[in-house]
């Protein structure tokens, strides 16, 4: 098998993992998902993606990466939260991953409302703020998903129609 091959099986796989990533905090997805793009790029020595669509696929990641900050933050601050919530739900979310699919839903809000009983704060306030999070949450995963499908999109519109001049 030949280097090109080589590293079109490692930026597919880049990839994948970037995919998996969008939704589980652990991995890093959008990083991975572009190192994925660029691993395929670079195995035909940038022949088909030059520095211009590199730097906008670059741009993309850096918004997708930082989105989810952003949106669980700014669903929790428009449902009345404080700071602990949003230091709750990432807690939630890291800790909801050993628990499957449920873990995941459910770790977020659980955390947000921890974040928030500590604070003190009642117990509607409290869950204001876990469904806060957990509303943020889900948009900031939506948003990542659109960018990482319009990363692979621009990919592969530059990787085939362009007629590598």
């Amino acid at each position: 098998m030949d280097q090109g091959t080589l590293l079109w099986i490692a930026g597919i796989l880049l990839v994948l993992v970037g995919f998996a990533g969008l939704l589980l905090p652990a991995i890093p997805g959008p990083p991975l998902l572009f190192l994925g793009l660029l691993t395929m790029a670079w195995a035909e020595n940038f022949q088909y993606i030059g520095f211009w669509m590199l730097a906008v696929l670059a741009l993309m990641t850096v918004l997708a990466y930082f989105i989810d900050f952003a949106a669980t933050a700014f669903g929790a601050k428009r449902f009345g939260s404080t700071p602990r919530a949003a230091i709750g739900a990432a807690v939630g979310t890291l800790i909801g991953l050993f628990f499957g699919l449920p873990g995941i839903l459910l770790g977020p809000f659980l955390g947000a409302v921890a974040g928030e009983l500590s604070s003190r704060r009642p117990l509607g306030d409290a869950g204001r703020a876990g469904i806060g999070a957990t509303v943020g949450l889900a948009v900031g995963a939506a948003v990542k998903i659109a960018l990482a499908f319009a990363m692979v999109g621009l990919f592969i519109v530059a990787r085939f129609m362009s007629d590598g001049t």
